[in-house]
């Protein structure tokens, strides 16, 4: 096992915890695969809506993940990519326009239009998480890919600029490392996910990838092969439980169970004779309730949820340009009928997202869509060993300005998105 190619990947979850570790295999740089070495789970307490509302808590969730996802590896980690999410996080298109020096645009032109796309100014209690190019338009040529070797005068990028609140993300390294690790690099969640989870030609035809967490649904639009949207809405899986709680009159862990257990997001698929036993308690005695009375809870819940999120697809403009339809990813992605409920409320094929690409190791151990996440920061991690052994390999002979480069390498090679 080598440990420089070892990489960790931390969810924190409003719900769960989840650590991955796994080791970087494959063909680098190009199509580096990862296999899992290790899982690690724990609940969190101290996160709402997908933001640390309590550090303590926070802190003792990522040690107890991490510890079983290392002991489970036989490896110890330093350093891990983690997730963030939530409503704090915003995204903008920013032009940058350069004069091309040469005849033809070689990689300094389009590193200088980068540069100047991304010197957007960005207000002090905000932080730039992601500077993706989505595409460059050279004197009147719009819509180019890779600019290199084109002849032109005049050359522009398009870059899609991701922010996030800067206290959630300083409270999110702060937990991290009280727990004894290092934040190598903060990824947002829905890309990550989006790593794992969606195919290339997803992303060219247009897709949209729905991540239904405990505390937060979050969206992205992807087409022709780019990211065109973020969005959150502020509603999830503890919703659906905490009606149940309401509509049924059970405790909070009942809720929990019943949904997990018995739970169905789409009410025609429920036999109307199936019943299910609730917890008795001395004043209500045993009560038992149709099936369908639970799935109907959880129906008229989660297609508010999908309802809000067709309407940022709509208002985004991309309502009748997803091709390739719907992906659904997050824990609350799994329960019966979800696809179902989705497919009826977007008016396309919807599929249910399970980590499968380039991976290998314990792979049964995330095959679940709650685990997109988690598997997509490793896959993020993956991208970055494979970019670092290009990079390394020429940092040797040129001293001291070649740091510079290797950081400026960094901002650009976020091209997997």
């Amino acid at each position: 096992m080598n440990p420089e190619r070892i990489v960790a990947g931390l969810d924190i979850g409003s719900a769960k915890t989840t650590a991955i570790i796994a080791e970087v295999e494959g063909d680098l740089p190009k199509h580096p695969t990862i296999k899992i070495l290790g899982v690690g789970q724990a609940r969190t307490t101290g996160m709402r809506r997908g933001v640390v509302s309590d550090i303590e808590e926070t802190t003792r969730s990522i040690r107890k993940a991490m510890q079983d996802a290392e002991r489970m590896a036989g490896a110890q980690v330093q350093e891990v990519y983690a997730g963030i999410a939530g409503e704090h996080v915003q995204a903008m298109t920013s032009k940058g326009i350069v004069a091309v020096s040469h005849d033809e645009i070689n990689k300094s032109d389009v590193d200088r239009a980068n540069e100047v796309a991304r010197a957007q100014s960005i207000p002090q209690d905000r932080e730039l998480l992601h500077a993706i190019p989505q595409e460059y338009t050279v004197d009147k040529d719009t819509g180019i890919r890779d600019p290199i070797g084109m002849s032109g005068t005049r050359l522009e990028t398009e870059m899609y600029l991701v922010t996030i609140g800067s206290s959630p993300a300083v409270n999110l390294r702060k937990s991290v490392e009280r727990a004894g690790y290092k934040v190598r690099e903060l990824v947002l969640e829905p890309l990550a996910s989006a790593l794992a989870v969606l195919t290339e030609d997803e992303k060219e035809l247009g897709v949209a990838l729905v991540e239904m967490g405990a505390g937060t649904t979050d969206l992205a639009v992807f087409h022709e092969g780019k990211i065109r949207h973020l969005g959150t809405v502020a509603f999830g899986g503890n919703n659906v439980t905490s009606d149940i709680v309401h509509g049924l009159g059970v405790t909070q862990a009942d809720a929990e169970r019943l949904k997990e257990r018995y739970g169905c997001a789409y009410e025609p698929m429920v036999d109307p004779s199936d019943v299910i036993q609730l917890p008795s308690t001395v004043a209500q005695g045993d009560r038992q309730i149709p099936r369908e009375l639970l799935a109907h809870i959880i129906h008229q819940r989660m297609d508010e949820i999908f309802d809000l999120v067709q309407r940022d697809i709509s208002a985004a403009g991309f309502a009748g340009r997803l091709s390739a339809g719907v992906v659904l990813a997050g824990g609350a992605a799994a329960m019966q009928g979800a696809a179902e409920l989705a497919s009826d409320v977007f008016g396309t094929g919807v599929r249910v997202g399970i980590p499968a690409e380039n991976i290998g190791g314990l792979i049964d151990s995330v095959e679940a869509p709650r685990f997109a996440t988690v598997t997509g920061l490793a896959q993020y991690g993956a991208n970055r060993v494979a970019l670092g052994s290009v990079t390394n390999a020429r940092r040797i002979p040129m001293g001291g300005g070649m740091e510079r480069i290797v950081a400026k390498l960094k901002f650009w090679l976020q091209d997997f998105f």
